[in-house]
């Protein structure tokens, strides 16, 4: 999920693995500071908040309240995902399928997709009520209940696993705003929770977004 990110960032000033800690608003543009490196240098005519709504709530407190109130309004969920390798093609009757019962909600064969090749790869997505209740637990744990769900099915054993943690995959309910803009600081907000919950959501937002800036910048 993180291949089409990778690609847009080239030939862009992007810095990674810096927590940021604050926004601050005066006369030249936005301050932020991070907790790794402190105030970055420079300041900037607009800023985006592309994370999830619990992570966005203590940023916008600092810089505006309305928003700081939208996000801290948001209930949102986790999950848990579980990447399943074989050494063969396994034989199951679907290709994906929703469970709807025990542990498992989904699960679909990821390499079916088209232009995969290597080794049999299939995808377990844990319910959003299973992961909230399970999701202090040991990745292997989730594992070994989920691979467990997924034999009763009629799959073998994996020759190899990983497990993954959203901590917030989900909103529930999501909102409709698509997403936020306040023109007068030059603050926006975008991300699943504010347009429906799923990735094309998500998407959809940033893009919707993004526009807006572009165009709020290009007739500054």
């Amino acid at each position: 999920m993180t291949a089409p990110a990778r690609l847009m960032a080239e030939g862009h000033d992007v810095r990674l693995e810096h927590t940021v800690t604050g926004l601050r608003r005066d006369e030249a543009g936005w301050c932020i500071s991070t907790r790794e490196g402190g105030e970055v240098a420079g300041r900037y005519a607009a800023v985006v908040i592309a994370v999830p709504a619990p992570q966005a709530a203590p940023l916008l407190q600092q810089a505006v309240g309305d928003m700081a109130t939208l996000a801290a309004a948001v209930r949102m969920q986790g999950s848990w995902a579980v990447m399943l390798r074989f050494a063969s093609p396994i034989d199951l009757p679907f290709d994906a399928a929703f469970i709807n019962q025990g542990p498992l909600r989904w699960a679909a064969r990821d390499s079916s997709k088209p232009g995969r090749s290597g080794m049999e790869t299939w995808l377990l997505h844990a319910t959003a009520e299973w992961s909230e209740a399970h999701i202090e637990e040991a990745p292997e744990s989730v594992a070994e209940v989920l691979i467990s769900a997924f034999a009763t099915l009629g799959a073998p054993s994996p020759a190899a696993w990983s497990a993954h943690r959203w901590r917030y995959a989900d909103s529930a309910p999501a909102l409709a705003l698509n997403h936020v803009w306040n023109s007068t600081v030059g603050l926006g907000l975008c991300g699943d929770w504010l347009n429906g919950g799923k990735v094309e959501g998500a998407w959809l937002s940033g893009r919707d977004l993004g526009l807006q800036v572009a165009a709020a910048l290009g007739s500054a």
